[in-house]
Protein backbone atom coordinates (compact mmCIF):
# COMPACT_ATOMS: atom_id res chain seq x y z
CA UNK A 1 0.00 0.00 0.00
CA UNK A 2 1.28 3.83 -0.66
CA UNK A 3 2.24 5.38 2.14
CA UNK A 4 0.53 8.69 2.38
CA UNK A 5 2.36 12.03 2.05
CA UNK A 6 2.26 13.26 4.78
CA UNK A 7 3.75 10.35 6.64
CA UNK A 8 7.09 10.26 3.95
CA UNK A 9 7.72 13.82 4.91
CA UNK A 10 6.99 12.83 8.97
CA UNK A 11 9.62 10.27 8.45
CA UNK A 12 12.43 12.41 6.82
CA UNK A 13 11.93 14.71 9.41
CA UNK A 14 12.34 12.29 12.40
CA UNK A 15 15.39 10.89 10.38
CA UNK A 16 16.87 14.20 10.28
CA UNK A 17 16.34 15.16 13.95
CA UNK A 18 18.50 12.00 14.42
CA UNK A 19 21.17 12.76 12.29
CA UNK A 20 21.50 16.53 13.91
CA UNK A 21 21.38 15.00 17.45
CA UNK A 22 24.30 12.27 16.52
CA UNK A 23 26.07 15.15 14.94
CA UNK A 24 26.03 17.09 17.58
CA UNK A 25 26.64 14.60 20.01
CA UNK A 26 30.23 13.20 17.78
CA UNK A 27 31.45 17.14 18.59
CA UNK A 28 31.09 17.45 21.84
CA UNK A 29 27.99 20.04 21.62
CA UNK A 30 25.79 19.80 24.41
CA UNK A 31 22.53 21.44 24.84
CA UNK A 32 22.00 23.22 28.23
CA UNK A 33 19.39 23.23 30.16
CA UNK A 34 18.18 25.99 32.19
CA UNK A 35 16.70 26.06 35.54
CA UNK A 36 12.97 26.62 36.91
CA UNK A 37 13.86 30.35 37.77
CA UNK A 38 15.32 30.97 34.28
CA UNK A 39 18.69 30.86 36.09
CA UNK A 40 21.95 29.55 34.16
CA UNK A 41 21.93 25.54 35.29
CA UNK A 42 25.24 24.65 37.41
CA UNK A 43 26.90 22.82 34.64
CA UNK A 44 27.20 25.40 32.24
CA UNK A 45 27.80 28.44 35.14
CA UNK A 46 32.16 27.36 34.61
CA UNK A 47 32.00 28.05 30.43
CA UNK A 48 30.07 31.33 31.15
CA UNK A 49 32.34 32.70 33.75
CA UNK A 50 35.11 33.28 30.74
CA UNK A 51 32.53 35.23 28.02
CA UNK A 52 32.79 38.16 30.26
CA UNK A 53 33.01 41.64 30.30
CA UNK A 54 36.65 42.51 29.47
CA UNK A 55 38.89 45.50 30.33
CA UNK A 56 42.68 46.17 30.12
CA UNK A 57 44.75 45.95 33.30
CA UNK A 58 47.48 48.58 32.39
CA UNK A 59 51.47 46.86 32.83
CA UNK A 60 52.17 50.29 35.67
CA UNK A 61 51.57 48.82 39.24
CA UNK A 62 47.86 50.76 40.15
CA UNK A 63 47.28 53.43 42.29
CA UNK A 64 44.08 53.94 45.46
CA UNK A 65 41.12 55.29 43.47
CA UNK A 66 39.58 58.21 45.44
CA UNK A 67 36.49 56.92 46.64
CA UNK A 68 34.50 53.98 45.88
CA UNK A 69 35.23 51.15 43.53
CA UNK A 70 32.41 50.29 40.86
CA UNK A 71 32.20 46.97 39.53
CA UNK A 72 32.49 47.06 35.39
CA UNK A 73 29.24 44.84 35.41
CA UNK A 74 26.24 46.82 34.79
CA UNK A 75 24.34 45.27 37.22
CA UNK A 76 25.71 46.18 41.00
CA UNK A 77 24.04 44.69 42.86
CA UNK A 78 25.42 42.59 46.27
CA UNK A 79 25.51 38.85 45.92
CA UNK A 80 26.62 36.90 48.13
CA UNK A 81 29.41 35.14 47.94
CA UNK A 82 28.67 31.48 48.79
CA UNK A 83 26.45 28.69 48.46
CA UNK A 84 24.94 27.22 51.60
CA UNK A 85 25.74 23.44 51.81
CA UNK A 86 23.25 20.86 51.89
CA UNK A 87 22.29 20.24 55.26
CA UNK A 88 20.31 16.82 53.98
CA UNK A 89 21.63 14.42 56.42
CA UNK A 90 22.29 12.00 54.19
CA UNK A 91 22.94 13.88 50.75
CA UNK A 92 25.31 12.10 47.83
CA UNK A 93 29.05 13.11 48.89
CA UNK A 94 30.72 15.11 46.03
CA UNK A 95 34.37 14.87 46.92
CA UNK A 96 34.94 12.20 44.35
CA UNK A 97 37.65 13.93 42.61
CA UNK A 98 40.24 11.09 40.94
CA UNK A 99 43.97 11.51 42.52
CA UNK A 100 46.05 12.86 40.09
CA UNK A 101 49.67 11.82 39.94
CA UNK A 102 51.67 15.07 40.19
CA UNK A 103 53.30 16.01 37.01
CA UNK A 104 56.93 17.05 36.83
CA UNK A 105 57.33 20.53 34.58
CA UNK A 106 60.67 21.24 32.85
CA UNK A 107 62.45 24.05 34.73
CA UNK A 108 61.36 27.43 33.66
CA UNK A 109 58.09 26.51 32.25
CA UNK A 110 54.85 27.90 33.56
CA UNK A 111 53.13 25.14 35.48
CA UNK A 112 49.29 24.73 37.14
CA UNK A 113 48.34 21.97 39.03
CA UNK A 114 46.52 20.22 41.80
CA UNK A 115 48.24 18.91 44.37
CA UNK A 116 47.04 16.22 46.99
CA UNK A 117 48.84 17.35 50.62
CA UNK A 118 49.16 15.55 54.24
CA UNK A 119 49.58 18.81 55.70
CA UNK A 120 46.14 20.07 54.10
CA UNK A 121 43.41 21.75 56.32
CA UNK A 122 41.43 19.22 55.91
CA UNK A 123 40.70 16.35 56.43
CA UNK A 124 40.57 17.25 60.30
CA UNK A 125 39.88 15.44 63.31
CA UNK A 126 41.06 16.68 65.74
CA UNK A 127 39.70 19.59 68.21
CA UNK A 128 38.41 23.54 67.72
CA UNK A 129 40.73 25.99 69.87
CA UNK A 130 38.47 26.28 73.54
CA UNK A 131 35.70 24.38 71.89
CA UNK A 132 35.83 21.00 71.67
CA UNK A 133 35.68 18.20 69.07
CA UNK A 134 35.82 19.00 65.59
CA UNK A 135 33.63 16.45 64.51
CA UNK A 136 30.45 16.30 66.61
CA UNK A 137 27.81 15.11 64.02
CA UNK A 138 27.07 11.69 63.13
CA UNK A 139 24.40 9.87 61.33
CA UNK A 140 25.05 6.39 60.62
CA UNK A 141 29.23 6.35 59.50
CA UNK A 142 28.95 9.34 59.17
CA UNK A 143 31.07 12.14 60.61
CA UNK A 144 30.09 15.78 60.61
CA UNK A 145 30.75 19.14 61.91
CA UNK A 146 27.98 21.49 63.58
CA UNK A 147 28.53 24.76 62.28
CA UNK A 148 27.57 28.35 64.30
CA UNK A 149 24.47 28.85 62.55
CA UNK A 150 22.99 25.68 63.39
CA UNK A 151 23.78 23.26 60.52
CA UNK A 152 25.34 20.33 60.05
CA UNK A 153 28.58 20.39 57.01
CA UNK A 154 29.37 16.43 56.25
CA UNK A 155 33.35 15.70 56.80
CA UNK A 156 32.99 13.42 52.91
CA UNK A 157 31.04 16.42 51.39
CA UNK A 158 32.97 19.76 52.83
CA UNK A 159 36.16 18.48 55.05
CA UNK A 160 37.52 15.66 52.58
CA UNK A 161 39.36 17.76 49.66
CA UNK A 162 43.13 17.76 50.78
CA UNK A 163 44.10 19.65 47.50
CA UNK A 164 46.12 23.02 46.89
CA UNK A 165 46.40 24.58 44.29
CA UNK A 166 49.95 25.04 42.91
CA UNK A 167 51.28 27.67 40.79
CA UNK A 168 54.79 28.53 39.15
CA UNK A 169 54.95 31.41 36.24
CA UNK A 170 57.10 30.90 33.52
CA UNK A 171 60.46 32.10 34.13
CA UNK A 172 60.41 31.97 37.58
CA UNK A 173 64.02 31.95 39.10
CA UNK A 174 64.87 30.28 42.64
CA UNK A 175 68.21 32.05 42.37
CA UNK A 176 66.68 35.32 42.74
CA UNK A 177 64.52 37.03 45.73
CA UNK A 178 61.30 35.42 45.60
CA UNK A 179 58.33 35.10 47.43
CA UNK A 180 55.62 32.04 48.20
CA UNK A 181 52.27 33.70 47.93
CA UNK A 182 49.31 31.60 50.19
CA UNK A 183 46.08 32.70 49.51
CA UNK A 184 43.13 31.57 51.61
CA UNK A 185 39.97 31.29 49.75
CA UNK A 186 36.36 32.23 51.62
CA UNK A 187 33.07 30.89 52.14
CA UNK A 188 31.44 28.95 49.07
CA UNK A 189 34.70 28.27 46.92
CA UNK A 190 36.25 25.65 45.17
CA UNK A 191 40.12 26.12 43.81
CA UNK A 192 38.87 24.90 40.68
CA UNK A 193 35.88 27.35 39.69
CA UNK A 194 36.56 30.46 41.98
CA UNK A 195 40.43 30.55 43.00
CA UNK A 196 41.66 29.30 39.96
CA UNK A 197 38.87 30.62 37.21
CA UNK A 198 36.70 33.60 38.56
CA UNK A 199 39.49 35.25 41.22
CA UNK A 200 42.42 34.46 38.25
CA UNK A 201 44.62 34.28 41.34
CA UNK A 202 47.71 32.35 39.62
CA UNK A 203 47.06 34.75 36.60
CA UNK A 204 47.59 37.96 38.90
CA UNK A 205 51.22 36.52 40.21
CA UNK A 206 52.05 35.62 36.65
CA UNK A 207 50.94 39.45 35.38
CA UNK A 208 52.69 40.96 38.26
CA UNK A 209 56.18 40.00 37.26
CA UNK A 210 57.31 39.13 40.49
CA UNK A 211 59.40 36.59 41.28
CA UNK A 212 56.63 34.55 42.90
CA UNK A 213 54.59 31.53 43.52
CA UNK A 214 50.72 30.42 44.54
CA UNK A 215 50.24 27.94 47.28
CA UNK A 216 46.51 27.71 47.96
CA UNK A 217 44.91 25.18 50.03
CA UNK A 218 41.18 24.21 50.12
CA UNK A 219 39.41 24.82 53.36
CA UNK A 220 35.53 24.19 53.31
CA UNK A 221 34.52 22.50 49.80
CA UNK A 222 31.64 25.24 48.76
CA UNK A 223 30.38 25.63 51.82
CA UNK A 224 29.31 28.41 54.51
CA UNK A 225 32.28 28.15 56.68
CA UNK A 226 35.81 29.40 57.43
CA UNK A 227 37.02 26.40 59.84
CA UNK A 228 40.88 26.26 59.65
CA UNK A 229 41.37 22.55 60.17
CA UNK A 230 45.02 21.59 60.75
CA UNK A 231 45.82 25.09 60.69
CA UNK A 232 43.94 25.21 64.28
CA UNK A 233 47.14 22.75 65.72
CA UNK A 234 50.44 23.89 66.82
CA UNK A 235 52.95 24.08 64.13
CA UNK A 236 50.30 23.26 61.66
CA UNK A 237 50.68 26.35 59.11
CA UNK A 238 54.95 26.07 59.56
CA UNK A 239 54.13 21.78 58.88
CA UNK A 240 52.04 23.01 54.97
CA UNK A 241 54.72 25.44 54.14
CA UNK A 242 57.06 22.57 54.49
CA UNK A 243 55.59 20.40 52.49
CA UNK A 244 54.43 23.08 49.82
CA UNK A 245 58.23 23.72 49.48
CA UNK A 246 58.67 20.23 48.89
CA UNK A 247 55.83 20.43 46.31
CA UNK A 248 56.81 23.00 44.70
CA UNK A 249 60.43 21.56 44.00
CA UNK A 250 59.54 18.49 42.67
CA UNK A 251 56.73 20.01 40.29
CA UNK A 252 59.49 22.27 38.83
CA UNK A 253 61.27 18.89 38.88
CA UNK A 254 64.23 20.88 40.50
CA UNK A 255 65.20 19.15 44.00
CA UNK A 256 67.96 21.18 44.67
CA UNK A 257 65.44 24.31 44.80
CA UNK A 258 64.00 22.20 47.80
CA UNK A 259 65.61 24.13 50.06
CA UNK A 260 65.23 27.70 48.66
CA UNK A 261 61.24 26.89 48.63
CA UNK A 262 61.78 25.66 52.46
CA UNK A 263 63.30 29.00 53.74
CA UNK A 264 61.26 31.08 51.06
CA UNK A 265 59.97 34.71 52.33
CA UNK A 266 55.78 34.22 52.36
CA UNK A 267 52.82 36.77 51.35
CA UNK A 268 49.74 35.41 53.46
CA UNK A 269 46.22 36.50 50.92
CA UNK A 270 42.92 36.27 53.00
CA UNK A 271 40.15 36.89 51.59
CA UNK A 272 36.29 37.19 53.29
CA UNK A 273 36.13 33.96 55.12
CA UNK A 274 39.63 32.63 54.81
CA UNK A 275 40.21 35.52 58.01
CA UNK A 276 40.13 32.99 60.87
CA UNK A 277 42.94 29.89 58.82
CA UNK A 278 44.62 33.60 58.61
CA UNK A 279 44.84 34.41 62.14
CA UNK A 280 45.66 31.00 63.18
CA UNK A 281 48.38 30.53 61.09
CA UNK A 282 50.22 34.25 61.82
CA UNK A 283 49.65 33.01 65.76
CA UNK A 284 51.91 30.00 64.79
CA UNK A 285 54.12 31.89 62.50
CA UNK A 286 54.68 34.96 65.71
CA UNK A 287 57.58 36.42 64.71
CA UNK A 288 59.23 34.63 62.14
CA UNK A 289 61.04 36.97 59.71
CA UNK A 290 59.61 34.67 57.05
CA UNK A 291 56.45 36.41 56.87
CA UNK A 292 56.78 38.93 54.59
CA UNK A 293 53.44 40.48 54.85
CA UNK A 294 49.42 39.92 54.74
CA UNK A 295 46.97 41.63 52.23
CA UNK A 296 43.60 40.80 53.56
CA UNK A 297 40.54 41.19 50.94
CA UNK A 298 37.49 42.55 52.88
CA UNK A 299 38.03 39.60 55.78
CA UNK A 300 38.79 41.21 58.78
CA UNK A 301 35.70 39.65 60.58
CA UNK A 302 37.24 39.19 63.88
CA UNK A 303 40.09 37.83 65.34
CA UNK A 304 41.85 41.20 65.57
CA UNK A 305 43.76 40.31 68.65
CA UNK A 306 45.92 37.84 66.73
CA UNK A 307 46.27 40.38 63.99
CA UNK A 308 47.49 43.32 66.42
CA UNK A 309 49.81 40.90 67.92
CA UNK A 310 51.68 39.70 64.84
CA UNK A 311 51.50 43.03 63.50
CA UNK A 312 53.22 44.23 66.85
CA UNK A 313 55.95 41.89 66.10
CA UNK A 314 56.48 41.79 62.62
CA UNK A 315 57.75 45.84 62.17
CA UNK A 316 59.37 44.96 58.95
CA UNK A 317 56.60 43.40 57.42
CA UNK A 318 53.59 44.61 55.56
CA UNK A 319 49.73 44.67 56.27
CA UNK A 320 47.19 45.59 53.90
CA UNK A 321 43.33 45.58 54.89
CA UNK A 322 41.28 46.92 52.42
CA UNK A 323 37.46 46.34 53.28
CA UNK A 324 33.97 47.30 52.29
CA UNK A 325 31.04 48.63 54.44
CA UNK A 326 31.20 44.63 55.85
CA UNK A 327 34.53 44.80 57.67
CA UNK A 328 34.50 48.53 58.38
CA UNK A 329 33.64 48.01 61.90
CA UNK A 330 36.95 45.51 62.85
CA UNK A 331 38.94 47.51 60.29
CA UNK A 332 38.00 50.38 63.01
CA UNK A 333 39.06 48.03 65.91
CA UNK A 334 42.25 46.88 64.76
CA UNK A 335 43.38 50.72 64.12
CA UNK A 336 42.13 52.02 67.37
CA UNK A 337 44.32 48.87 69.19
CA UNK A 338 47.52 49.58 66.48
CA UNK A 339 47.47 53.32 67.31
CA UNK A 340 46.99 52.42 71.40
CA UNK A 341 50.35 50.26 70.98
CA UNK A 342 52.06 52.95 69.54
CA UNK A 343 51.51 51.57 65.85
CA UNK A 344 50.98 53.85 63.39
CA UNK A 345 49.13 53.13 60.14
CA UNK A 346 47.75 54.93 56.69
CA UNK A 347 45.12 54.78 54.37
CA UNK A 348 47.17 55.18 50.88
CA UNK A 349 49.53 52.60 49.81
CA UNK A 350 53.12 53.96 48.68
CA UNK A 351 55.02 53.15 45.76
CA UNK A 352 56.85 49.93 47.66
CA UNK A 353 56.15 48.11 50.40
CA UNK A 354 59.56 46.52 50.63
CA UNK A 355 60.17 48.32 54.59
CA UNK A 356 56.92 47.02 55.66
CA UNK A 357 54.23 49.65 56.91
CA UNK A 358 50.17 49.45 57.57
CA UNK A 359 47.59 50.26 55.44
CA UNK A 360 43.63 50.08 56.02
CA UNK A 361 42.14 51.10 52.60
CA UNK A 362 38.39 51.89 52.64
CA UNK A 363 36.76 51.43 49.33
CA UNK A 364 33.19 52.25 49.16
CA UNK A 365 29.27 51.36 49.54
CA UNK A 366 29.47 50.76 46.37
CA UNK A 367 33.18 48.38 46.03
CA UNK A 368 31.00 44.13 45.65
CA UNK A 369 31.63 41.58 47.82
CA UNK A 370 32.00 39.00 45.50
CA UNK A 371 34.04 40.42 43.24
CA UNK A 372 36.82 41.99 45.44
CA UNK A 373 39.60 39.32 44.37
CA UNK A 374 39.79 41.14 41.65
CA UNK A 375 38.12 44.69 42.29
CA UNK A 376 38.97 46.23 45.04
CA UNK A 377 40.85 49.45 45.32
CA UNK A 378 42.39 49.19 41.84
CA UNK A 379 41.67 46.02 39.55
CA UNK A 380 44.15 42.87 40.35
CA UNK A 381 44.83 43.77 44.12
CA UNK A 382 47.27 41.05 44.24
CA UNK A 383 48.76 42.05 41.56
CA UNK A 384 49.51 45.42 42.57
CA UNK A 385 50.61 44.47 46.22
CA UNK A 386 52.97 42.49 44.40
CA UNK A 387 54.15 45.01 41.99
CA UNK A 388 54.78 47.25 44.88
CA UNK A 389 57.80 45.07 45.67
CA UNK A 390 60.48 45.97 43.48
CA UNK A 391 63.39 43.97 44.81
CA UNK A 392 60.77 40.66 43.54
CA UNK A 393 60.97 42.21 39.52
CA UNK A 394 62.09 39.77 36.97
CA UNK A 395 60.10 40.76 33.75
CA UNK A 396 57.44 43.38 32.46
CA UNK A 397 53.69 42.85 33.95
CA UNK A 398 51.77 41.14 31.48
CA UNK A 399 48.48 42.74 30.76
CA UNK A 400 45.31 40.66 32.24
CA UNK A 401 41.94 40.75 30.75
CA UNK A 402 39.54 41.66 34.19
CA UNK A 403 36.19 39.39 33.88
CA UNK A 404 33.29 40.27 35.68
CA UNK A 405 30.90 37.05 36.55
CA UNK A 406 27.80 37.41 35.11
CA UNK A 407 26.37 34.25 36.84
CA UNK A 408 24.69 35.51 40.30
CA UNK A 409 23.13 33.63 43.17
CA UNK A 410 20.55 34.52 45.56
CA UNK A 411 20.04 38.38 46.28
CA UNK A 412 20.51 38.97 50.13
CA UNK A 413 19.26 42.24 52.61
CA UNK A 414 21.72 45.04 52.84
CA UNK A 415 22.69 43.98 55.89
CA UNK A 416 23.34 40.24 55.58
CA UNK A 417 26.96 38.98 56.10
CA UNK A 418 28.36 38.71 52.85
CA UNK A 419 31.65 36.19 53.42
Amino acid sequence: MARAPWRRGLKRMTGAAVLVAVALTACGSVIKPQQADGGTAPAEMAALDRDRHVSTLAKSPGRRLPGAVVSARSDAAERPPFTMASLDPDPEPVLRQPVVPQQAAPSGRAVTQLVSFDTAPFPFEGTVPNRGPFLDAESGARKGHRTARGGVLWQDQTFGDDRVLLHIPAGFDPRRQAVMVVFFHGHGATLERDVRDRQRVAEQITASGANAVLVAPQFAYDARDSSAGKFWTERGFRNFLDEAGRKLASLRNDTGSARVFARMPVVLVAYSGGFVPAAWSLKDMGADSRMRGVLLLDALYGEEEKFATWIGTARSAFFVSAYTRYTQRHNANLKSMLAARGIASGTELGDSLSRGGVSFLATGSDAVHQDYVTQAWTEFPIKDVLARLPELYVRDPDTVASITPRSRRRERSADADPR
